[in-house]
């Protein structure tokens, strides 16, 4: 029972040794007349307060409270849809069309390579079609961004970096919210000779997208093959990807979804699992260099390690790794913790800040829906309930178990909760991950530090709420987020 919880149609991990056409994949898009009902209710649910978080928005940016947000919750402005977007209309029909139909047939590589093909045309189709090819390298190009310090970095990049926290009040807005990893990147391009925010969006528009690919390795190593084939495909017309295009956030969520995917791969024998967690632990390591609100993301990335079974000393190299950045950045100049200290200083003192902690709150959780998209908040609901219904009657059997009395009972009810977690968990990988993501959203939305502009930053945290719309009962809810990704784009004017 507690291993068809976490799976579409019931499939396990059929879709490893069976035909990946079979049950996990057609199976996923069916569901009882519950499990519709529960989809539909969420999003109903979702769309209420996302139409009241953007009327109270009006009112307080009326008033004056919200000054620097003129579509509040988003950080952008309203539009009537141009014309030029009948392309990405014909790419997210071609893609809903086309990939659930290879999907079942070919083989999983070569759908990994096609899903991020899809991936990469559905994004560049959305910001192109909306904004020509401006769309994509004219974000990074703003006088806002990290393209701005690269004179300050010059030919020394060490000496910029061990400046970096003195230096910080003379940058730029989005250089002083974030450690330095994001300069040093742009720069790196530009001594390549790649330089400005045309390469900059193809960079960061080739790593967000590969974030398809990330989350179909982790989704079959932890609950088979032919569930991975399905949240490979659904995976790709993301609303997410109205920001991936370009948005630096893009490339947290492609670096990020590869922390996971790296640490889970760990659990493979021989040296490939052992280079697999090593370089996992690496890029785990980056991701507070990249932004400081991944910090709670490194739970999603434990979580992964978890329940795939990353062995004990494997788990010690990935720690190793990610002490390993720390050091390095240490040695080159750079302490997080005074970045982070001079970070909070210039935040407390930007216009962001001002901004009300309390219908940030709400709202933020409204975006993560709306960045995720209508299909994966019904993926959600269906994918929990699942959980849900099969994990009642699971614990039964060894709570009945427990008997005894002073320390011989509480040693035996730590091993009975012991049991009952593990084999909860065994059977439900895929929603324990979720649940760490939505967990650290959580952590982030609460600490107050995310007030506004998440549509950004909750990319690298979109990535994986989207895994459940996997979950979500009939191909309807592909098509709601192809929708859903035009009519954002349509009528949102984004910064990026």
């Amino acid at each position: 029972m507690s291993g068809s919880a976490d799976l579409p149609g019931s499939a396990g991990r059929v879709g490893v040794t069976g035909s990946p056409g079979s049950r996990g994949l057609s199976g996923a898009g069916r569901s009882s007349g519950l499990g519709g009902r529960t989809g539909v209710a969420a999003v109903a649910g979702w769309a209420g307060l996302l139409v009241v978080v953007a009327v109270v928005g009006a009112v307080l940016h009326a008033r004056g409270v919200l000054r620097i947000d003129h579509l509040p919750p988003l950080h952008g402005h309203a539009r009537v849809p141009p014309v030029g977007l009948w392309a990405a209309v014909v790419v997210g029909a071609l893609v809903v069309g086309f990939l659930p139909r290879v999907s079942a047939r070919w083989r999983f590589g070569v759908l990994l390579g096609a899903a991020y093909g899809c991936a990469v045309v559905w994004a560049v189709a959305l910001a192109v079609g909306a904004g020509g090819v401006a769309g994509v390298a004219g974000p990074l190009a703003r006088p806002e961004e990290y393209l701005a310090v690269l004179p300050a970095v010059g030919g020394d990049p060490l000496g910029w970096l061990s400046g970096f926290v003195v230096d910080l009040p003379g940058y730029p807005t989005h250089v002083r919210g974030h450690p330095p990893l994001p300069v040093l990147v742009v720069w790196v391009l530009a001594v390549v000779g790649l330089p400005g925010g045309g390469w900059a969006g193809c960079l960061v528009v080739a790593v967000g997208c590969s974030s398809v690919v990330a989350v179909g390795v982790v989704v079959r190593e932890l609950a088979g093959e032919a569930v991975a084939r399905r949240v490979v495909a659904v995976a790709v017309v993301t609303p997410a990807a109205v920001w991936v295009a370009t948005s630096m956030d893009a490339l947290f969520a492609g670096v990020a979804a590869w922390a996971v995917a790296l640490v889970v791969l760990g659990r493979r024998r021989g040296v490939a699992g052992w280079v697999a967690v090593s370089a996992g632990g690496v890029a785990a390591g980056v991701l507070p260099f990249l932004s400081y609100g991944l910090v709670p993301f490194l739970l999603v990335v434990v979580a992964a390690g978890w329940v795939a079974g990353v062995g004990r000393w494997r788990a010690v190299v990935a720690v190793a790794g990610v002490a390993g950045v720390v050091g390095v950045f240490a040695v080159a100049g750079f302490w997080w913790p005074a970045g982070v200290a001079a970070t909070g200083v210039e935040w407390a003192a930007d216009p962001g800040a001002a901004r009300p902690y309390w219908y940030f709150v709400v709202a933020n959780v409204a975006v993560l829906g709306l960045v995720a998209g209508p299909g994966a908040v019904a993926g959600l609901a269906e994918l929990f309930r699942r959980v849900g219904a099969a994990g009642g009657d699971g614990a039964a059997g060894p709570v009945g178990r427990w008997r005894g009395a002073g320390v011989v009972r509480v040693v035996r009810v730590v091993g009975v909760v012991r049991e009952v977690v593990a084999g909860w968990v065994a059977g439900r990988p895929v929603a324990v991950v979720v649940a760490a993501v939505l967990v650290a959203v959580a952590a982030l939305d609460v600490a107050g530090v995310t007030r506004g502009e998440v549509e950004r930053i909750w990319l690298p945290y979109a990535v994986w709420v989207g895994v459940a719309a996997g979950w979500a009962p009939g191909r309807r809810w592909w098509w709601a987020q192809v929708g859903w990704a035009l009519l954002v784009q349509g009528v949102v004017v984004s910064p990026w």
